[in-house]
């Protein structure tokens, strides 16, 4: 964005390594929003970001600049964030719990086709809670506008890092969403539309947890039980859930890094 190389007259004409640390990481993650970046990858990403951000609001000059700009909307935008990545966490928790229950019953079996198939219903229920839960998220984060025309430097550019951390969330969010094809509401063609651009980004596992989902349908339409076919779920939720473990592991860490940014930017304010 081009407000990322706006400089006030209180910032010098040549960048901290700081700041242009946090920049470069920014670019990443940009350019990070295909199909071949996994969930770990996109989080990871999130964690370096503010892991430079919260350096960053250590230095002196930008900790004067804040005092003097628009230090509150800052911290309002680190509540912000703080409420997506724990909602973001929530979602993944819930999935991963689901797939741990889903794969008990799969291995045991001894309920017959009638204990799978009300587990496998139990998992589509679940499923059809989070899509309730992930909407909700994207219709809140839609309705935010993004306003990045600070001529401070620094407020600019942690900014950029509310907009883009926005985005990554988004980006996880739609991996264990599933979008309506049709509705008449208009509301949610609005929703569809920033579904389908973020999922995009998240094609891969976005791919097996679709295939996933279908073969459930079929295993429980069946009269028999497929063994093959079982055990083929089976690794894919291993697979899939040690995804989501270590997006988690990651997300973890990015929570923690926007706790340490929100208390440094109360603390620039208490001054």
């Amino acid at each position: 964005m081009a407000t990322c190389h706006v400089r006030s007259i209180s910032w010098p004409s040549i960048s901290h390594p700081l700041s242009v640390s946090v920049e470069d990481q920014l670019d990443r993650l940009r350019s990070s929003q295909t199909p071949s970046t996994s969930v770990y990858q996109k989080a990871r990403g999130l964690r370096v970001l503010h892991e430079c951000v919260d350096d960053f609001l250590q230095l002196p000059l930008t900790q004067q600049t804040l005092s003097k700009e628009r230090a509150e909307e800052v911290l309002n935008g680190s509540l912000l964030l703080l409420d997506v990545c724990s909602n973001t966490q929530d979602v993944f928790s819930s999935m991963k719990e689901r797939f741990k229950r889903l794969k008990s019953s799969l291995r045991r079996r001894k309920g017959g086709e009638s204990g799978i198939a009300s587990e496998i219903e139990a998992y589509v229920v679940s499923r059809k809670q989070l899509n309730k839960t992930t909407r909700k998220c994207f219709r809140n984060l839609k309705s935010m506008e993004k306003n990045n025309t600070s001529a401070v430097h620094a407020v600019g550019m942690l900014r950029d890092v509310k907009e883009i951390t926005l985005e990554i969330f988004q980006s996880l969010l739609s991996l264990v969403s599933q979008p309506k094809t049709t509705s008449s509401s208009r509301g949610w063609s609005v929703v569809s539309k920033l579904f389908q651009s973020k999922r995009a980004s998240c094609e891969g596992e976005a791919t097996k947890l679709e295939m996933i989902d279908a073969e459930l349908l079929v295993l429980k339409s069946g009269k028999d039980i497929n063994p093959i076919q079982v055990q083929n779920i089976l690794k894919e939720l291993e697979l899939l859930e040690s995804v989501i473990h270590e997006a988690e592991e990651e997300l973890e860490a990015v929570y923690r890094k926007l706790l340490k940014t929100r208390v440094s930017i109360l603390n620039i304010l208490s001054h």
